[in-house]
């Protein structure tokens, strides 16, 4: 072989490795330079994770940002807010690190409340997050004031952005239900629903401080106990320890030990 063909092998192999797509937080105008900073100043979450945790949840997060689309209509985006979605995917899931959300290609960031057209100006308008369905399937539609409040250091049990990634998990094997696949298939499901039923009756008779958005249906309270679940854990499993282990198990977490 000549010494030009060595040569331009040479340029070759320095030009593919310079090249080289790696995933590196600031390198991707996807993620935000700061992400780690964030993370460490906003996420209460994170924030309890060994170091070991902590890798895995920003490499979640990151690969979250980098396979969803995140957009704003009547807001512009900012990088807190891109931390905040990826947050509220990653900690439903971070016991299934392997898992994705198929179900889902765009998150729509809303600057308030909106209503059942999407419209988020005048009218009755209610709605905090929404998993679209329909010709809005694979979309999330969330309030930033909701996201931004479910991560604020007094938003006490409540967590929009987790409640409606809850429903993205419930959903993924194909029915809204309070009984999602991925998390049932370490748990037996008439137990689960023989205590939801039970906890139902406990928020009817006002012996039960969870949220009483609950009592909707299955599947709602599985999403509003879950919002609990992770928001105060060592609340959750003081008041509701039953609760608290069956859903330890199917989480495959346990929030209140970290």
């Amino acid at each position: 072989m000549s010494f030009l063909i060595y040569l331009i092998i040479a340029a070759l192999l320095v030009y593919f490795l310079r090249n080289k797509k790696t995933t590196v937080v600031g390198q991707s105008p996807l993620i935000p330079e700061n992400f780690s900073t964030l993370l460490n100043e906003h996420i209460d979450y994170y924030q309890k994770l060994d170091d070991d945790k902590k890798i895995l949840f920003k490499d979640l997060a990151i690969e979250f940002l980098e396979n969803t689309r995140i957009e704003g209509v009547g807001v512009e985006l900012n990088d807190l807010d891109k931390v905040f979605v990826a947050a509220s995917a990653v900690i439903p899931i971070f016991g299934f690190p392997g898992w994705h959300y198929k179900n889902l290609t765009n998150v729509i960031l809303y600057p308030n409340t909106f209503d059942h057209d999407f419209q988020f100006e005048g009218g009755e308008r209610r709605i905090l997050g929404m998993v679209g369905s329909g010709y809005m399937n694979g979309q999330m539609i969330l309030s930033r004031a909701a996201l931004e409040r479910g991560f604020s250091k007094n938003n006490g049990k409540e967590n929009t952005a987790i409640h409606e990634f809850v429903h993205l998990l419930d959903k993924a094997d194909g029915s809204t239900d309070g009984i999602p696949e991925i998390l049932m298939q370490h748990q037996p499901t008439i137990p689960w629903l023989k205590m939801i039923h039970e906890e139902m009756r406990n928020i009817q008779n006002g012996k039960s401080d969870i949220n009483p958005y609950a009592l909707t249906n299955e599947a709602e309270f599985l999403a509003v106990a879950a919002e609990y679940f992770f928001e105060k854990p060592d609340e959750f499993e003081k008041k509701h320890p039953e609760l608290y282990d069956l859903m330890s198990q199917m989480f495959l977490q346990d929030p209140a030990s970290e």
